[in-house]
């Protein structure tokens, strides 16, 4: 089973962050990714950049209308995302709970789909197993 890990930071935990040694949050992350690598159930993985260099695509609008971050309200901000590949959801929970995280951040944790949860006979289910085998292909 696939399972996304998604950092959530409040202004609260970012505050902190400034406070540590930069050195310090690498080592734990580098730390706790590398536990990740050994157990061979990391798939995946990235860091977002700053919310000032990204932008949100509002489709209240009609064409939909993008706006430049900073966002507007923010109250949790994503920070970043594993992908794992564990044999149940509380295996997801024991390495979402090792995660280097302080006080106001927080891991919402998701199922990843996999092809077996829709149905085979469904003509787009098909094209997408046909598509995700040709990026397999394309890697190797």
């Amino acid at each position: 089973m696939k399972y996304m890990l998604i950092m959530r930071s409040t202004d609260e935990a970012l505050e902190a962050a400034k406070n540590m040694p930069f050195e310090e949050i690498i080592e734990s992350m580098g730390k706790y990714n590398e536990a990740l690598m050994k157990a061979g159930v990391v798939v995946g993985g990235e860091g977002l950049a700053e919310p000032e260099q990204g932008f949100v695509v509002d489709y209240d609008e009609d064409p939909p209308m993008v706006t430049d971050g900073p966002y507007g309200e923010t109250k949790e901000l994503f920070g970043g995302f594993w992908i794992l590949d564990v044999s149940s959801k509380e295996e997801a929970i024991e390495w979402a709970k090792r995660a280097p995280l302080g006080r106001g951040s927080k891991m919402e944790v998701r199922r990843v789909h996999e092809m077996e949860d829709f149905p085979a006979d469904n003509e787009w289910i098909r094209k997408e197993a046909a598509w995700r085998d040709e990026l397999e292909q394309r890697k190797s």
